[in-house]
């Protein structure tokens, strides 16, 4: 149990104490700025073998909310000011700060004035006028809602109490567990816990477990943790399983009626080697008129998940499928994620077709977008593509189809550059997992022509599935689009493009970068650096200028594409914003919507919003913390090797490298850096040496070896090696 809490319950607290009184007393009589401890003390003249009842007094105070701890260590009385609501997101330093529309700034949330809150839960803060630091001050008065209330954390059991150390570093509490909670759990098991209450008056929460996840060095209990600790599922209900189990694939004359029969069309997948379910095919014909005609293929997930059914309801709370270093959680059960929605070769399956005209320039000249059914007629891997892209003289069947989408999706990528889309692809790695779970291999993984091929055609197809509802009236005017699902990507901020300008301008270069920026001149920005010693660097920082893409009701467009009109159409068995835009085409292909309707679908539109921007965060957590787990992991049995890296980050209490191509990002602290006496450079992101004056920046090469490694905390420190 952390030292502080324990300290706590080991002491009683004396019903006589006559210091809260005492304390209030003397803030009502002295009405100022506020007032230390030791200043309360001396007015009080507490003697040293009373000073943990004044200590205990000042605790209890603060926590009641009947006097107010300033961030200076001040303590006053509170006063009746400006009440506002917000999410608090906690620092792993105790502190934290209130996000919200209300105020300009952030408000800053000392511990002491905490409550019972935790980090993201949406609380209820009363301001003070009066803040000495940067940030307006305020302290919590009521959680109105909690983020979570589940946690993970390893169980700790003693002679007079059991507890529960959490792994989130945000969460700076123990849980106690009274005894007929522990469900069995044994020491050092990582559990599930549930929170059951928090008498604010007390310094920690209690819980119970609902779960036992297993020992730590058990095969798949840390990645579990992971996933069980961002609030994500690690498994489907037996009830969802057979319910997904009794599902069939039946083509009725009914069915195939309405739908495009491309069974006998040359339609195949290209996936990873590893994938199992397929959602993407793709086809290719040459047109009499010269035009090509691209097809993307769609599975037909609603096809078989019913809009409101458990599994929908299931799939829309999960949002996403996760992609774990050890496992892929999918959003839907396995019977249909891998089999039934699953574009198998050689077997018939529901699809959503989007049948693209381009003509010679690539423009789209007419689509449409119907239900079908397919037969994949092979099933190939991102390997198999690319080696058929490389060998001139192959002799595979598929080869002079391939060679042709191969060409068109140049000509796209070629058009797409032109239009101002930026490329900020990073490099990825892959791991080779044993079957005890640990980490045997690290390998990188590159982005070659098979996979961009695949990607301009589902980026093609995501544009172009947009354009169904902008409509026109009788007039010839246009119509208010019908209620939709974007991908949007907004304009990077007007704070950070002059915190863009201000670093470029720091480095000697004295380029415009216009609030209005559009993507064409952001990209033409980052041409300017093309082949120079600082392009990574900049990049680097340029990567960082950008906003966050997330999904909305309201069209934004999407910047870094450079599209006006963009959303998911392509991920449907991963995603629930494709499922969701393929019920939309659906519904809008049977005629006009009723007022009523429309009203209808934008509320439910913009709760599908909410949930799938917020479970892909925490998806996209998960994920980075396994990666990082297994780094940390595979780098203990590589502590004595030496690693080539790049400077992926500079900070004033040190340089991080990243290694090369594991891409295990590690911390040089200060006192590392032993050759010069450095002095940090906020604007340029540098660190200059004092007598060399030698500069380390972001993209230098640099050498490393492994210092220290926190496998609590996964924290890698590493030594620099000249």
């Amino acid at each position: 149990m952390k030292e502080k809490n324990k300290q706590k319950m080991k002491k009683k607290k004396s019903p006589k104490n006559p210091y809260p009184k005492k304390i209030l007393s003397f803030l009502k009589r002295k009405q100022g700025d506020g007032y230390r401890r030791k200043e309360i003390s001396k007015a009080l003249n507490i003697k040293k073998a009373t000073f943990f009842l004044f200590n205990e007094a000042l605790q209890d105070l603060t926590k009641s909310g009947k006097i107010f701890r300033q961030k200076g260590g001040r303590y006053s009385l509170p006063q009746k000011n400006e009440a506002i609501t917000g999410t608090l997101q906690m620092t792993r330093r105790g502190f934290g700060f209130v996000i919200t529309e209300a105020v300009e700034d952030d408000v800053y949330i000392s511990g002491s004035n905490l409550l019972t809150a935790f980090d993201r839960d949406e609380v209820k803060v009363e301001l003070y006028s009066d803040s000495r630091g940067r940030s307006r001050e305020g302290r919590i008065v009521k959680v109105i809602n909690r983020n979570m209330t589940t946690f993970v954390g390893t169980f700790q059991k003693s002679k007079y109490y059991s507890f529960v150390n959490p792994d989130n570093n945000r969460v700076s509490q123990d849980f106690l567990i009274p005894q007929d909670m522990e469900a069995g759990a044994k020491n050092g098991q990582k559990v599930v816990i549930e929170m059951i209450g928090w008498d604010p008056k007390r310094p920690n929460p209690e819980a119970k477990i609902i779960e036992i996840l297993g020992y730590p060095d058990e095969p798949g209990v840390d990645v579990s943790s992971i996933v069980k600790g961002h609030g994500l599922p690690l498994s489907f209900s037996p009830v969802l399983e057979k319910e997904a189990s009794r599902m069939r694939l039946r083509i009725t004359k009914k069915e195939l009626s309405s739908r495009l029969d491309l069974r006998d069309q040359l339609i195949f997948t290209i996936d990873p080697v590893d994938a199992k379910d397929f959602d993407d095919a793709i086809s290719l014909e040459d047109l009499p008129n010269g035009n090509q005609l691209l097809g993307v293929h769609i599975a037909d997930v609603s096809f078989f998940v019913e809009e409101g059914s458990r599994i929908d309801k299931e799939a829309l709370q999960r949002a996403t499928s996760i992609y774990l270093v050890d496992r892929v959680i999918p959003m839907l059960p396995e019977h249909l994620s891998n089999k039934l929605c699953s574009l198998q070769p050689n077997e018939d399956r529901m699809a959503f077709s989007c049948f693209m005209e381009l003509d010679a320039t690539c423009n789209v000249v007419d689509y449409e977008i119907r239900t079908s059914v397919i037969n994949s007629k092979r099933r190939f891997t991102y390997e198999e593509v690319q080696a058929i892209f490389d060998d001139k003289k192959s002799k595979d069947d598929y080869a002079p189809i391939l060679r042709k989408m191969h060409a068109l999706s140049r000509k796209l990528r070629e058009k797409r550059s032109r239009m101002g889309s930026i490329d900020f692809s990073t490099p990825e790695v892959k791991f080779v997992i044993n079957e005890k779970g640990a980490p045997t291999d690290i390998i990188p993984q590159t982005s070659d022509h098979s996979h961009q091929m695949l990607e301009e055609f589902m980026l093609m197809a995501n544009q172009t599935v947009t354009k169904i509802v902008h409509r026109h009236r009788k007039d010839g005017r246009k119509a208010k689009p019908l209620p939709y699902i974007y991908r949007n990507h907004e304009t990077p901020s007007g704070e950070k493009l002059e915190n863009f300008r201000t670093f470029l301008h720091a480095l000697g270069y004295k380029l415009n970068v216009p609030k209005d920026i559009t993507p064409l001149e952001f990209q033409k920005i980052l041409q300017t650096f093309d082949g120079k010693n600082d392009e990574s660097l900049i990049k680097v920082v340029a990567l960082r200028t950008m906003m966050k893409a997330v999904y909305g009701t309201r069209n934004m467009g999407h910047f870094g594409l450079a599209f006006e009109n963009y959303t998911h159409f392509t991920s449907p068995i991963r995603r629930y914003p494709d499922l969701a835009v393929h019920r939309l085409i659906k519904e809008y292909a049977q005629g006009p919507i009723a007022p009523a309707k429309r009203s209808s679908i934008e509320k439910k539109l913009k709760k599908i919003c909410q949930i799938s921007s917020e479970r892909e965060r925490a998806a996209m957590e998960a994920e980075r913390e396994s990666i990082r787990l297994k780094q940390v992991e595979w780098l203990m049995k590589h502590r004595d090797q030496e690693f080539e890296g790049v400077v992926s980050g500079v900070t004033s209490f040190g340089v991080f490298v990243e290694t090369h191509p594991y891409l295990i990002e590690g911390l040089i602290r200060m006192d590392e850096l032993t050759d010069d006496y450095y002095i940090f450079n906020e604007k340029t992101y540098t660190m200059v040496g004092k007598k060399t004056g030698r500069t380390i920046r972001l993209g230098d090469p640099m050498k490393v070896k492994v210092a220290h490694i926190d496998r609590e905390t996964n924290e890698i420190d590493f030594r620099m090696i000249d």
